[in-house]
């Protein structure tokens, strides 16, 4: 008798779909609510009511990054301990409670603190939606949901500032913090439609509701078993878990994936940060450095889906390998003054480049994982990487200080470079890792 697994097939699709749709929604609020700070700074300085100077700027925005770093660190194996659906669902709650609470702040100390909170939701989020939607994702399409997932971070990247535009000047500052607690309306409708993580079910013993689960959605739980749970139901502990992410090859391949979301991310928002005054320091003017950085995010939303396909064929490694490098050559490239059409090309192709390489860094943890601990490992990949985001921003402030901003394309190219290095010891080690197991199992079926 033939089996059909056409509908099965069909089934896992549509659940894949739906949990990216939520996973979606909830990154390109996550996307709005990161850049929204800086879309309208300037309105906020002149504002007499909070009495905020350039340098307390500096610090709240320090503040934001510094519980961002902290949620990212402390989401992973939470997730893994309590479930990936309720780590997703708090991180949305609790940055919309803070977005409004930063609306109503009657003071500087109040929106700082404010902010604090929302970087603890925001960032825990990205690394628990990514192990969700892998898991999910179609065979063969990991990659690709993963980096489709991700285009709603830039997508919140453009929103912010198209958002300040239409209502900055007849609305003022708070009415976009208060559109950033509307996400908070979409929370009930995840709590019912965001399905829990198979693989958490399974780890934590409860096959009664994996099954259930399954049932509900046309699924088979043998879909989503990809690894030994162990045979004993229970799930393990989060210094276990994190052990575990040194075992063996990890020992060689976590610190390089480690190093090379820090490269990524100091990559990421220094550039993003400090692109248009370097792209003056080269002499465009005002109005075109700012184009700029709509042009690099539009370049970021190409980038992932193409960096998705690659991927899905090749792994994520390679890709990101690839894209590191050739983000290394497209910043060196704008350091040099070119025609202005030429110039919109190659921001637009580092764009294409440097986001997704960032993306393919957090697919390869995550395909370097079991799905017991894959949230840990997406997680604490993504918090090292902040103290990158922490750093890039600060390299850039100095050197543009220092009176030589156009040094700034040479160091953030260096840490591209940093981050190939660390990626060819992740790709060498696979490789000797995969040749080793290949001689043994022939080494077993010989006679």
């Amino acid at each position: 008798m033939t089996i059909d697994h056409t509908g099965s097939d069909r089934a896992r699709t549509r659940l894949a779909l739906s949990v990216l749709a939520l996973c979606w929604f909830a990154i390109l609020c996550d996307g709005l609510d990161t850049f929204v700070y800086g879309a309208v700074l300037p309105r906020m300085l002149a504002d007499p009511t909070l009495g905020m100077g350039p340098g307390a700027a500096g610090t709240v925005g320090s503040v934001a990054t510094l519980g961002m770093l902290i949620g990212a660190l402390a989401a992973g194996p939470l997730a893994d301990r309590l479930g990936r659906r309720t780590a997703i669902v708090a991180g949305v709650a609790l940055f919309s409670i803070a977005s409004l609470a930063c609306a109503v702040a009657p003071s500087l100390e109040v929106f700082a603190a404010a902010r604090g909170v929302a970087g603890l939701g925001l960032g825990g989020l990205i690394p628990t939606a990514i192990s969700m939607v892998m898991e999910y994702a179609p065979r063969g399409r990991a990659n690709l949901m993963v980096a489709s997932l991700m285009t709603a971070h830039q997508a919140g990247g453009i929103l912010a500032p198209g958002l300040s535009m239409l209502f900055l000047d007849s609305r003022g500052w708070r009415f976009l913090f208060l559109l950033g607690g509307l996400p908070l309306i979409a929370v009930p409708l995840m709590l019912k439609f965001l399905p829990e993580s198979m693989g958490y079910l399974l780890a934590r013993g409860r096959v009664a509701d994996a099954d259930a689960l399954a049932r509900s959605r046309g699924v088979a739980v043998t879909d989503f078993v990809t690894t030994p749970t162990g045979g004993r139901g229970t799930a393990s502990t989060t210094a276990h878990r994190i052990r575990r992410l040194f075992t063996g090859s990890r020992a060689i391949t976590t610190p390089a994936l480690w190093t090379a979301s820090f490269a990524g991310l100091l990559l990421v928002y220094g550039v993003a940060t400090w692109l248009p005054v370097m792209m003056r320091s080269t002499g465009y003017e005002l109005g075109s450095a700012l184009s700029f950085l709509l042009v690099i995010n539009l370049g970021g939303i190409v980038g992932m889906l193409i960096a998705g396909q690659v991927a899905d064929r090749v792994g994520p490694i390679p890709t990101a390998l690839v894209w590191f490098a050739l983000t290394a050559i497209g910043i060196t490239a704008l350091s040099v003054q070119m025609p202005l059409a030429a110039t919109y090309v190659v921001v637009f192709a580092t764009g294409v480049w440097l986001f997704s390489a960032q993306t393919m860094v957090y697919a390869g943890t995550a395909a370097h994982s079991e799905a017991d601990f894959r949230a840990t490992a997406v997680g604490l990949t993504s918090g090292i990487g902040r103290f990158g985001a922490v750093f890039g921003p600060w390299l850039g402030g100095v050197l543009i200080a220092s009176g030589t901003p156009r040094w700034g394309f040479g160091a953030f190219a260096v840490a591209a470079l940093l981050a190939v290095a660390a990626l060819l010891v992740v790709f060498v080690t696979d490789r000797v890792g995969s040749r080793a197991t290949t001689s043994s199992v022939l080494e077993r079926v010989s006679p």
